[in-house]
């Protein structure tokens, strides 16, 4: 089942006075391209196109023809349109070898939709397919991930049902009731949670999702004290921006070095003094 409407709208509006702190970055006009940073590999830039004019695409600037790149769907906090807003911990991402989509404009406002999630999938698989595209080839469709942070996390799980995503990231969020005991069961893929700790305004809330999630449904729970910001605003994303990547790299590129961070008593994350985790079904 999934969530309301008007429980997203609620939430946006809330959850859009919680993170009014962050800083709004210059706006980008169209089809413009700006080169960013991030520690991987690649260098990565955001750009935009005119074929998904409400979105901000992250990619490594150079496209890899060896690697074709998974995608990476992205609902920002607040659900707010700005696709630049975290713009840190994106170009982190694309900069490991991912085409990241964030919803919104470089420097936007106004609200966003989870249908704009799906935009985004949909864009993606249609531009590797097509002619004269710079995406041609170059894109991994059968590896698809959709994450949000805050508002964004009540609409990654609104589009979570759609057999084409391989995993789902919820970060800083979780539903605002837990009075439907199977609110959450057309979830299908791998999930994993990241919270900012008992400090986080979506603690509870993703503590009360934790314990309704579908029966056998593989999950991670990862809290680390940071509360509702988390580290998004560090330069590369902080540590949410290597732990992101890591879940990404095992889920989307099944990273065994990757998968050992997660899974089992003595996992990476399991064993670092600064994380409370949890796991269920994972192997």
């Amino acid at each position: 089942m999934r969530s309301s409407h008007s429980l997203r709208r609620a939430s946006a509006v809330l959850l859009g006075l919680v993170v009014a702190a962050f800083a709004l970055p210059a706006t980008v006009s169209a089809d413009t391209v700006e080169a960013t940073g991030g520690t991987g590999p690649y260098d990565a830039e955001y750009t935009t196109t005119w074929r998904l004019r409400d979105h901000t695409i992250y990619r490594p600037s150079d496209l890899p023809d060896e690697e074709p790149l998974p995608i990476v769907a992205w609902g920002n906090g607040a659900c707010r349109a700005d696709g630049t807003w975290f713009e840190n911990i994106l170009t982190e991402f694309a900069s490991h070898g991912y085409l990241v989509i964030a919803n919104g404009r470089p420097g936007g406002s106004g609200q966003t939709d989870a249908e704009m999630l799906t935009e985004a999938v949909d864009w993606a698989v249609r531009e590797n397919t097509r002619l004269f595209s710079p995406y041609r080839g170059r894109l991994d469709t059968d590896s698809i991930a959709v994450m949000g942070q805050s508002c964004g996390g009540l609409e990654t799980y609104e589009v979570a049902d759609d057999p084409r995503i391989d995993t789902t990231v919820i970060w800083n969020s979780g539903m605002f009731s837990d009075a439907d005991p199977n609110r959450l069961d057309h979830l299908h893929a791998p999930i994993a949670y990241f919270t900012g700790g008992p400090s986080d305004i979506a603690y509870e809330n993703a503590l009360n999702d934790w314990d309704d999630l579908p029966s056998g449904l593989p999950a991670f729970m990862g809290h680390l004290d940071v509360g509702h910001y988390g580290t998004f605003a560090e330069p590369n994303g902080g540590e949410y921006g290597r732990v992101g990547t890591a879940w990404l790299d095992w889920q989307l590129k099944g990273d065994t070095q990757a998968r050992a961070r997660f899974v089992g008593g003595d996992c990476g994350l399991c064993t670092d003094p600064d994380w409370d985790t949890d796991q269920k079904n994972l192997s």
